[in-house]
This record gives structure tokens, C-alpha cells and sequence, in this order.
């Protein structure tokens, strides 16, 4: 049954559902010029800025074949200077990625030593495009186990870890959600302590803390950890900094410039952000923009009718 799956979430046809779909299956609104534009409006906007993110529902099919699309449109305009940062992948698994990336090893061996997501054929045409183009791909998330432990025992636990281990988090102290990102984050539904995976819708069930688990402790390391990959990448060396760099994350940790979108001033107070946030809605494509004018600069609304890429 393994080996099946495998080779179901894997497979060349599954990969080929994004080539199905267009521009029939969505609709895109600037906030700033209060009427519907199209991706290029977007990519042309990118000339001002540094970084996009592009905040997710994780399984809309719609939505990864727009990501795959803005990476290419993105590399019509800026050629080599254009990087691609991903929660789905952990700063740890950074050697790993680069040695895909490069050929030096296989596809079955990136895909275990990488960790990827179970769903990571949404994002493999993202990817496998950096790879031909010869792009680099920042692994860009904290890894698990620190986030459990941060939400366990708090920043000072982290503090203790060996330096080898630091590197693959933000610098401890970080700052913690306040304000609106805290109240979304004491929002969401309840897990079991430790086992939060994605939180990329929120509902409403208070609960800042599960058990002992501090949620808003570990989501914050989640959050700063992937400012601080885009941060630090910039600064590797000055042909970084003059790259555009596309952000793929769950919309909750970029919607209305919080989390990621905010912690990454602290490391890189320059830099200039641009945010989309996506959604799906039944009204489509009649859409009553209001709804959603907080959520971003550009908003991206998809066709409800087009099949999840996986159930919730």
C-alpha cells in the first residue's frame, strides 16, 4: 500500500492536472487600484520590490498552478536574479536541496533525505522549474522538533541547545505574535499538543495554550524562522540582494502583512514586501472584493468548482 501511494502521489499524470487549468479559474484584485488585474500587473509591480508572498490554502489545486505560473512569469522579467523561498521545506534539509538542485543526486533520495510534504507534487513544478533554470530554492522553515520544543519549554530551552543546532532557527530571543496575529493565532482550533503541522486556515476555538503547549510561542519560531532564511539569504552575498524573492506559505503566515510579512523587518528593515493572499469563494466569479481587502495587496479569488488537490 506504500509503494502504492508512492506512486500515485508522485505520478506524471497527477503532476499534469495544473496544465488543465487557466485563467477562467480565477480572478485577481489590486487592492491599491481597487479593480481586477491580471499575474503580469503583478510581476510588473515587482520591479519596486524585494519580496512576494504568496499566501496559500495548501490543497487549491487553483492556486499551485498559479504559484508555478508567477515563478515563470516572475523569471521572464528578472532571469537569474529570482530566487524561490518555501515553508514546505526546512532550513536542515537546506544541503539537500542544493545538491538536487545541482544533479548531484537522484529524485527518490531528495524526495526522504528533504522531508517532503506529503503533497509535494503541488509543489514539485515549482522546483523541478528552479532546477532547469538553475535557481535557488531557500528551505526556508524551522524544523519540527524545535517548534515542539519551543512551544513546550519556551525560548530559553532553545537557548540551550548546542550551537550547531542554532542554525537551523532564529536567533533566540525572537519576537512573539501581538496585537491581531495573536488573537488569529489564539483563534485556531485545537490540536494535540506538539503536532501542529499547518496552520493555514484559522477557526475560531480559543486557545493560546493546549495542554502546556504554547502555540503562539512555537508558531512565532515557525514564523521567525522563515523571515530570518529570506533575511539571511539576501545577505549571503550581493548578487542575492539584488534578487527577487517569490515566498510560498500557507496564507496564515503572510495575510494582512503579520507574521512572516512582520518579522521579516526585524532582520531586514529595508526590504519591500508585496502580499497576495488567496481564497476560495462560491460567489465566483462574482466576488464582492470588500470581503477581502485586508488581506493583502493583491487578492486572488478561485473557482470553487475545481477539485482540491487533497481533502482537509
Amino acid at each position: 500500500m506504500k509503494k502504492l501511494f508512492s506512486i500515485l502521489l508522485f505520478s506524471p499524470l497527477l503532476l499534469s492536472a495544473q496544465d488543465k487549468l487557466s485563467d477562467a479559474n480565477y480572478r485577481i484584485y489590486s487592492v491599491k487600484q481597487a479593480k481586477e488585474v491580471s499575474l503580469n500587473d503583478i510581476a510588473e509591480e515587482m520591479k519596486n520590490y524585494d519580496v512576494l508572498f504568496l499566501g496559500e490554502e495548501h490543497n487549491d489545486s487553483v492556486t499551485h498552478y498559479l504559484e508555478k505560473t508567477m515563478f515563470e512569469m516572475m523569471y521572464s522579467k528578472f532571469g537569474s536574479n529570482l530566487a524561490l523561498s518555501m515553508e514546505m521545506f526546512e532550513r536542515d534539509v537546506q544541503p539537500v536541496m542544493n545538491e538536487y538542485l545541482k544533479g548531484f543526486i537522484k529524485e527518490k533520495h531528495f524526495l526522504k533525505d528533504a522531508r517532503v510534504w506529503s503533497n509535494y507534487r503541488d509543489y514539485k513544478p515549482m522546483v523541478e522549474f528552479a532546477k532547469d533554470k538553475k535557481l535557488d530554492v531557500v528551505c526556508a522553515n524551522a524544523p519540527s522538533r524545535y517548534t515542539n520544543l519551543a512551544g513546550r519549554k519556551g525560548q530559553a530551552a532553545l537557548a540551550e541547545l548546542p550551537d550547531e543546532s542554532k542554525e537551523f532557527f532564529a536567533p533566540v530571543p525572537y519576537d512573539t505574535a501581538e496585537g491581531g496575529y495573536y488573537e488569529k493565532l489564539t483563534g485556531l482550533p485545537q490540536h494535540a499538543a506538539g503536532t501542529i503541522t499547518d496552520t493555514a486556515k484559522a477557526k475560531a476555538s480559543p486557545m493560546a495554550m493546549m495542554g502546556g503547549f504554547n502555540l503562539v510561542v512555537a508558531q512565532s519560531l515557525w514564523d521567525a524562522t522563515m523571515a530570518f532564511s529570506i533575511a539571511e539569504y539576501r545577505k549571503e552575498n550581493k548578487e542575492n540582494k539584488k534578487k527577487k524573492i517569490m515566498q510560498v506559505n500557507g496564507k496564515f503566515h503572510s495575510d494582512q502583512g503579520y507574521a512572516v510579512a512582520t518579522q521579516i523587518k526585524k532582520y531586514s528593515p529595508k526590504v519591500k514586501c508585496l502580499i497576495i493572499s488567496t481564497a476560495s469563494d462560491e460567489a465566483f466569479p462574482k466576488i464582492n472584493w470588500a470581503d477581502y481587502k485586508n488581506e493583502g495587496d493583491y487578492i486572488i479569488i478561485t473557482d470553487p468548482k475545481v477539485p482540491r488537490t487533497y481533502k482537509d
